[in-house]
């Protein structure tokens, strides 16, 4: 068992290499990872691409004290997760408590959401995502760029999968820098 802990919020539908890598990296450098999802969907989810997923928490049963980081992949995962307003909790308390997020393709559809109760959670920071969600992150105040990641303060965003190599490098740099790993 390690004391580092990860959280993978999402839903049916998620880019599954989005969610599998990140998932997968952590694991090797000593995170417990855990996903969660509302129990709507049920215990196991499935991917764009048909990759399964087990859900290990639902957000009632997720204290996000007890977790180092955040991670949100794209797919049509966040679109469903971010109408249950405990899941909007949680990305809202980890982006407040400048706690370590990693959001890709459409994962900041959270944090747009979690920006409509607390503008600063997005007003002025340099993000990037799928194109098709930039007006939005512009609307919540982001100054949106085209770039593969984009680090700024404890929020890295990448656009797409093949973005996922600079993405990942980015967030684990982050880590260092904040002395979780």
């Amino acid at each position: 068992m390690t004391d580092r802990r990860a959280l993978i919020i999402t839903g049916p539908l998620f880019e599954d290499i989005e969610l599998l890598y990140p998932y997968y990296r952590l694991q090797e450098l000593g995170f417990e990872v855990h996903i969660v999802s509302h129990p709507k969907y049920g215990f196991e989810l499935t991917g764009k691409h048909g990759y399964k997923v087990k859900v290990d928490l639902q957000p009632n049963q997720v204290e996000p004290g007890d977790y180092d980081v955040l991670v949100l992949p794209g797919g049509k995962g966040p679109e469903r997760a971010r109408v249950f307003p405990e899941i909007v909790d949680i990305v809202q308390w980890f982006m407040e408590n400048n706690k370590p997020v990693a959001a890709i393709c459409h994962g900041p559809q959270l944090l747009i959401s979690a920006s409509l109760r607390n503008p600063s959670i997005l007003k002025g920071r340099r993000v990037t995502s799928t194109p098709s969600i930039r007006d939005d992150l512009i609307a919540a105040g982001a100054e949106w760029v085209d770039e593969p990641a984009v680090v700024d303060g404890n929020l890295v965003t990448a656009r797409l999968p093949p973005d996922i190599p600079f993405w990942m490098k980015k967030f684990i740099e982050l880590l260092r820098k904040q002395n979780i790993i």
